[in-house]
């Protein structure tokens, strides 16, 4: 190889992905605005707040923003911030897996939540304290006697329960702003299956009303936001066959935001939450980061950017 006949082009003739406008600044340590118009202009800074202002733009107009979320969210003490969310009419609906909406009872209930698993399971009492298993199975079953889906059946109970930690529910606070929370139960994946009270008849009635209810907001996303909060198989298998559904029955659902948020890219968030849907005209985005510390910036974010529209 001889170098001397390489072929050189003038810098200025060449494309760049990041100028000098992109570039942050020094934050002002005083102000949350400060700290994120510091933010350069690229990459996971650009991406949240397209999708901050994605959502604070749906929530003014009226629009739906659904958020999907696994237990692990709970349990990484964000309850707090998504009533926030709830309570500013910025969240439409909320989508929990069956766990889901056992930590948050469990927290409603006691204040505390998440058992050791590694040392119970030695000697077979994972999953199997009497009080969670024998409540929620009942509540889901008055509830389905009573027409409910699970979410609602859940958070009936526990608003009319009496308990002292009532306000750390995020389906205490639904049931109270009127805003649909469904929960989507996979027979076997959740420790109240096994309890003596459980009837899979129940779990599935439940469940399946709030799949039909799901879907219903999922026919109501155009313009909106769908986000995908730490749930890594279930509830990104669910919305793909529920927006499929909806196509299918004629609503036009192609122009939305999508948005996963995890510690760590997953397949099927990635390709049913974003690849798929961005093939037929949706935003995607997705933020890789620790929950406890990504949902609290995007909803301070959000808070921003509903300010200056």
């Amino acid at each position: 190889m001889d170098f001397s006949k390489i072929k050189t082009f003038p810098i200025s003739q060449r494309t760049h992905k990041v100028t000098r406008a992109n570039l942050g600044s020094m934050p002002d340590s005083d102000s949350f605005a400060g700290l994120y118009d510091s933010l350069p202009d690229v990459l996971a800074s650009r991406d949240i707040k397209t999708l901050a202002k994605a959502i604070a733009r749906a929530a003014k107009d009226k629009k739906e923003v659904i958020l999907a979320m696994g237990a692990h969210s709970i349990k990484c003490g964000l309850n707090p911030v998504i009533i926030g969310l709830m309570e500013r009419g910025i969240i439409s609906a909320i989508a929990l897996n069956g766990a889901g909406a056992i930590h948050d009872f469990e927290m409603a209930y006691i204040g505390e939540t998440s058992e050791d698993v590694a040392e119970t399971l030695r000697d077979g009492s994972f999953g199997m304290v009497e009080e969670t298993g024998r409540i929620l199975n009942q509540a889901l079953k008055a509830g389905v006697t009573a027409g409910l889906g699970a979410g609602e059946a859940i958070g009936k109970h526990i608003a009319e329960g009496g308990y002292d930690n009532a306000d750390l529910s995020i389906l205490v606070a639904a049931h109270k702003l009127g805003i649909d929370v469904t929960v989507h139960i996979a027979i076997g994946t959740d420790t109240i299956h096994v309890h003596p009270e459980a009837d899979g008849a129940v779990l599935g009635a439940a469940s399946y009303r709030d799949l039909e209810r799901f879907t219903d907001h999922i026919a109501r996303l155009e313009s909106g936001v769908y986000i995908n909060l730490g749930s890594a198989v279930l509830l990104p298998e669910v919305f793909l066959k529920a927006l499929s559904a909806v196509r299918n029955m004629g609503h036009d659902v192609t122009r939305f935001t999508t948005a996963n948020m995890d510690m760590v890219r997953h397949y099927r968030p990635s390709e049913n939450v974003l690849k798929r849907p961005g093939l037929s005209g949706a935003t995607a985005i997705h933020l890789s980061g620790h929950h406890e510390i990504m949902l609290p910036l995007l909803a301070a974010a959000i808070e921003l950017e509903l300010k200056r529209i």
